[in-house]
């Protein structure tokens, strides 16, 4: 199917590792111009250059969503590239440590809202009145299954992510007759660098050797992590052609959406 994102422009926000990388990659396959955000030049330029290199377009712009005087920079350089950004992918974020309800903090909280859920509004926010006038835009919130099933710990993560679902919600009533967009996607259990070295460190400790294939050590240890009824974990790919989906012309009536990419997990304990 052509997702019709040939020259597309679009803005990705934590775009130079995982998911973010994974999603930048598959947006510049569909032929989407490709404006990868990172804070570290170096990882974030080396994607762009393997998206040229494979023959995809992909600009680069670095700063902290954090701070609102870089935010602007960093829009106003993405906008001079080509045009003004049709496309945003808020998928900067994370979780900013293992705290449970025993050490959590307030000011874990709030730094973990304003890293999840107020960026993805500065960078929103600024890039809403271009696609307003053209009549036209997508915007996908990166969220987590966290937000939905949250775990013990980290719960200021797990709140975080499901104020941006609801942000979304409301987002998408506000733009719906602005011929604009916007969904949520929530992953779940996803193959990335880092779950593949949990994954395997746990695996060395039930008697696997530390290079076994990937499948064996999956079969292994992904039901210690989660009861996961595809028996599997997702795919970087997996992800990216879900978002690929939700930008593109072909999903001019889904708007509003949390579209979950978890195996079958939820709902669950």
């Amino acid at each position: 199917m052509d997702l019709k994102l040939d020259g597309k422009i679009a803005l990705v926000t934590g775009g130079s590792k995982g998911i973010g990388e994974g999603i930048a990659r598959g947006l510049a396959r569909e032929g989407a111009i490709v404006i990868i955000h990172g804070r570290n030049r170096a990882k974030t330029e080396q994607v762009a250059h393997d998206i040229i290199v494979e023959g995809g377009r992909a600009h680069v712009v670095i700063g902290d969503l954090t701070q609102e005087d870089e935010v602007q920079r960093l829009i106003d350089e993405a906008q001079a590239f080509v045009r003004p950004v049709e496309i945003v992918v808020n998928n900067a974020g994370g979780s900013g440590g293992q705290e449970d309800w025993a050490t959590t903090r307030p000011e874990t909280w709030a730094a973990g809202y304003d890293r999840n859920v107020v960026t993805a509004v500065r960078i929103t926010a600024r890039l809403l009145p271009a696609m307003r006038a053209a009549k036209w835009g997508r915007v996908v919130n990166i969220s987590s299954l966290a937000g939905m099933m949250p775990p013990a710990a980290r719960p200021d993560y797990a709140a975080a992510k499901a104020a941006m679902i609801a942000m979304t919600a409301s987002l998408a009533k506000s733009v719906a007759m602005d011929g604009i967009t916007a969904n949520a996607v929530s992953p779940g259990t996803i193959h990335s660098i880092s779950l593949d070295e949990a994954f395997r460190k746990a695996a060395v400790g039930r008697g696997l050797a530390a290079d076994a294939p990937w499948p064996d050590v999956e079969r292994e240890i992904l039901p210690l992590f989660a009861q996961v009824p595809m028996g599997r974990v997702g795919n970087l790919e997996e992800i990216a052609d879900a978002v690929a989906f939700l930008v593109s012309p072909r999903a001019s009536y889904v708007t509003g959406v949390n579209l979950r990419l978890d195996g079958g997990l939820w709902p669950g304990l």
